[in-house]
């Protein structure tokens, strides 16, 4: 094998990294033997929910834990660094490869492509000490897993997400996201979200094609025809509770610029893929993080005075809920539990694609 082979082999495999409703704000360039260039983008441009390109940024970061993970199979030693000069919208990592005898394969190397997102309901089989024990030390010194368990605990989420998605379903700025990350009637996507994996019935998947089709109607079906109810029924009121815990990454520090968000994605990442070695489906739950962010930030998401309160009010419950104050930071949220294969996924575009100048062909399943 060429060393260009391998390096091509090593992106093929951190290429499966999460990101945002799978925008992959990442392109590669192979440098030399020793050394590949990640260019990074973000999305807050033309995406809500990339606050300050924070979302992006942990995108980022979980890629560079995948490339280090996927490394150690062939002894290598992955480590990077920002390089000097670039803006942090248009970031560039420099990823210097060299072989270590003390480099022990990693074993969370043999879930990178299984990791998933499951949308549907979790059983309710309840997480074990070891499962615990896991995702606890999974997210490493710097960060705090907090979990909701209980049938109490998990129902102050649910309703907490209910509030959440209300906000999400009615805001505009974040219409203009949602028609753009769905590819309806599909079972996989390589650049988007396919519709069997959003995690509603056919005929709800069907009228939320039909009602996306412009804002008119979405304004219609939210103020005559209780629009919001069915989605928030299926997406998070039953997932909610249908599920072993949710789970909170709590940054022990303050969550200040990239490098702060690029580590809480290797974390991330970590306690994902975890999550799968142990035989767990995980479904993140980031929305409340970011409308806190801004709430917290006084930054307004959208035009609408009546929906930064509502952020404001759902920052204060999910601090409640958390038992936290308004300074304390929360990095990564998500339920986690057993479940059946998933419906459908995101896959990747080619790694082909990928490299600074492809064509983004697309690839996996």
């Amino acid at each position: 094998m060429s060393n260009r082979e391998l390096l091509m082999g090593l992106l093929d495999r951190a290429r499966w990294a999460p990101s945002g409703d799978n925008t992959q704000p990442w392109r590669f360039e192979i440098v030399s033997d020793k050394h590949i260039a990640i260019h990074g983008h973000d999305t807050r441009d033309w995406c809500l929910y990339d606050f300050q390109g924070h979302a992006s940024h942990m995108a980022h970061g979980a890629l560079l834990e995948t490339l280090r993970i996927a490394a150690t199979v062939h002894g290598l030693r992955a480590t990077w660094r920002w390089r000097e000069g670039t803006p942090d919208d248009h970031p560039i990592y420099d990823v210097t490869l060299e072989a270590a005898s003390t480099v022990e394969r990693d074993p969370l190397e043999s879930v990178i492509e299984s990791r998933t997102v499951q949308r549907r309901p979790m059983r309710l089989t309840p997480l074990n000490a070891t499962q615990r024990r896991a995702l606890s030390e999974a997210a490493g010194d710097d960060f705090q897993v907090q979990l909701f368990e209980t049938w109490e605990a998990r129902w102050a989420v649910a309703k907490l997400l209910w509030r959440n998605a209300h906000i999400r379903l009615t805001c505009p700025e974040a219409y203009e996201v949602h028609k753009e990350i769905i590819e309806w009637g599909a079972r996989f996507s390589a650049d988007r979200i396919p519709e069997r994996a959003v995690g509603v019935d056919w005929l709800t998947a069907r009228l939320m094609r039909w009602v996306m089709g412009n804002w008119g109607r979405v304004q219609f079906f939210n103020q005559y025809l209780m629009g919001t109810v069915a989605p928030r029924v299926q997406l998070d009121l039953i997932p909610a509770m249908a599920c072993a815990a949710h789970l909170l990454l709590r940054p022990k520090q303050a969550l200040e610029g990239l490098e702060a968000h690029l580590r809480l994605g290797a974390a991330m990442q970590r306690v994902w893929l975890t999550a799968a070695a142990e035989g767990l489906h995980l479904q993140p739950e980031m929305t409340p993080v970011i409308f806190r962010w801004y709430a917290r930030a006084g930054q307004r998401f959208s035009a609408s005075d009546q929906l930064a309160l509502r952020a404001g009010e759902l920052a204060a419950a999910f601090e409640a809920v958390a038992g936290a104050g308004q300074g304390d930071e929360f990095g990564f949220f998500c339920r986690v539990g057993v479940s059946g294969g998933v419906e459908g996924r995101s896959t990747r575009l080619g790694v082909d694609g990928l490299m600074v100048g492809g064509k983004g062909l697309g690839s996996g399943s």
